[in-house]
């Protein structure tokens, strides 16, 4: 299994044969309409990629992306499994076939060739925001998605969690440095992966204090 940083929140987790896109931000929406930004560029050879799965886990710029998401939407040379709370579903499912578009709610599960998600609830200023638990080739990882410590997402994540990749910047209703060492521990997480940082502030994640952190480069692959 290989997981590939696509900065701020966004991921590409290959296995099983299948690639995962999970909240891809590739453009400077951000920045346009906010003022925010990117200080990381864009690498253009992502948009050649045609994910088996894509995962919006809320409707936020850096995570549901109005420029982002159509350059894999509007493919239409295969079609994708696309799992997305209300507010992305919506939004996605316009873009129309050749698309599986799934309303993905806590509480929801789907298996895509051997490889299970797990929808679970966040704690964010989005109603509507999901986690992700994905199982495969024997492992169980946990993308909380942009939330708060919050012991009732605690309570609707299964146990043996081996890998965690939870957001660490402390602004915008996302859990800081201290609070996601925090949450990691108490979900009793093998390995604890920082996101959410460096795209738009100078903040160092070795200031994550969690004994197994991973630090991952962008748009670099790491084994798991």
């Amino acid at each position: 299994m290989k997981v590939t940083w696509l900065t701020q929140a966004g991921l590409l987790i290959e296995t099983n044969g299948l690639q995962v896109m999970i909240d891809p931000y590739l453009s400077d929406s951000v920045g346009k309409i906010e003022g925010k930004h990117r200080r990381i560029p864009v690498v253009e050879r992502l948009f050649d990629l045609c994910p088996d799965v894509m995962v919006f886990t809320h409707d936020h710029l850096d995570h549901y992306d109005p420029e982002t998401a159509p350059r894999f939407l509007d493919k239409k040379e295969k079609g994708m499994v696309v799992l997305s709370p209300n507010s992305c579903w919506q939004k996605a499912r316009s873009h129309g076939a050749p698309h599986n578009y799934v309303r993905f709610e806590a509480g929801v599960e789907w298996t895509e060739k051997g490889v299970r998600f797990i929808s679970v609830p966040a704690e964010h200023s989005e109603p509507c925001a999901i986690g992700v638990v994905i199982e495969a080739e024997g492992k169980r990882l946990y993308v909380t998605g942009d939330t708060l410590y919050s012991s009732y997402v605690l309570g609707a994540v299964p146990c043996d969690i081996d890998y965690i990749f939870l957001p660490v910047n402390g602004a915008g209703n996302n859990m800081n440095m201290c609070d996601a060492a925090r949450f990691a521990a108490d979900a009793e997480a093998k390995y604890a992966v920082p996101l959410h940082y460096g795209l738009f502030d100078d903040l160092n994640p070795e200031g994550f204090l969690f004994e197994n952190k991973i630090i991952l480069t962008p748009y670099e692959a790491f084994e798991i």
